[in-house]
């Protein structure tokens, strides 16, 4: 299969890198010294020990490279929001688009049947940009759990976990879901695929609307937050807020899966979130698709989000005063 991967970041490199050693033909949008360390020496994964090395094409323009089979989306949300117009070059008739980013998806009303059926997300997807230029048929959505990170210009080192969970919208098993995990399989990856994968994006943002901002107010690593009681209170308080939100939109996640996500996270005692590295970095802070847009969904289905409205105000403003955050609804 032809792949690219749009963003060849920690899970974007991580993939391609697997990818091209199983024998899929792989090229990469990236850029600056990363692109430039890419052509020279080719992508590096250090995993399990190991030292991987891929030569992939790789280029800035999206139409060096021609249809493919399928496009992997590893930006953050408003990086793919911002580039919607340049994954044109990459569709063909039947391409289809992998979104391997974390938060709610630009597409989430897509064949959701409900009364929100083809709603669009002003957080995410203001002026309906992604829904158009790339077009909610082609996403299949997926849900990232490694760990990964850049350590160097063309070198990603990889953690822990190898999961990529999918799932078409509409809930079928598609021959292009399956073949998708099948080929994810023979490259060394848990790709299982879900009925419901809406179900899974709400349980990996329980964390996510929570340990990413107050990291990045804090300072603290998980370990911290969930060790400190005051912290863990307010990440809990904003989990049960996100869990009235998606249980307004009918996705019902057990209550018990809280403290199972808050005691997991407890022996992540050194681990800094991505947010927290993306401010100590001067990085661009991925807030809207995290915790705006649940305080969009909140108002969207009438549940107060009161912890979580003040917790978006004040990481807005840090990442503001940094500069690391233009609003999304601004660009649209």
């Amino acid at each position: 299969m032809k792949f690219c991967i749009f963003g060849a970041g920690a899970i974007g490199g991580y993939l391609a890198v697997e990818l091209a050693l199983a024998g899929q033909e792989v090229c990469v949008v990236a850029r600056g010294a990363h692109l430039a360390a890419i052509r020279e020496r080719g992508l590096t994964l250090k995993i399990h020990g190991q030292e991987k090395v891929a030569r992939v094409a790789a280029d800035s323009d999206p139409s060096s490279f021609g249809p493919q089979d399928a496009v992997i989306c590893a930006l953050k949300a408003h990086q793919a929001f911002e580039c919607a117009a340049a994954f044109a070059p990459l569709l063909g008739p039947d391409t289809y688009v992998v979104t391997a980013m974390n938060g709610i998806p630009w597409w989430y009303f897509y064949k959701t049947g409900g009364r929100y059926e083809g709603q669009h997300l002003k957080s995410v997807d203001p002026g309906a940009r992604q829904w158009t230029h790339i077009g909610p048929q082609r996403a299949i959505g997926c849900v990232v759990e490694p760990a990964c990170e850049v350590i160097a210009p063309g070198v990603i080192a990889h953690h822990q976990f190898n999961r990529f969970i999918l799932g078409e919208p509409d809930g079928s098993r598609s021959t292009r879901v399956e073949e998708l995990s099948k080929v994810l399989a023979a490259a060394n990856f848990d790709a299982p695929v879900r009925e419901n994968v809406r179900w899974n994006i709400w349980l990996k943002l329980w964390g996510n609307v929570c340990f990413n901002p107050i990291s990045a107010l804090t300072g603290a690593t998980l370990g911290h937050m969930i060790e400190d009681p005051d912290l863990r209170a307010l990440c809990k308080t904003m989990m049960q807020e996100t869990q009235a939100v998606n249980e307004a939109l009918d996705v019902h996640i057990p209550s018990d899966m809280m403290d199972r996500r808050l005691v997991g996270a407890a022996s992540a005692t050194d681990h800094k979130m991505s947010m927290l590295q993306d401010l100590e970095r001067g990085r661009s802070l991925e807030i809207d698709a995290l915790v705006g847009v649940v305080q969009e969904l909140g108002r969207l289905t009438s549940v107060r989000t009161p912890v979580i409205d003040a917790v978006l105000a004040l990481i807005k403003e840090r990442a503001r005063a940094a500069g690391l955050y233009s609003e999304l609804t601004k660009l649209g």
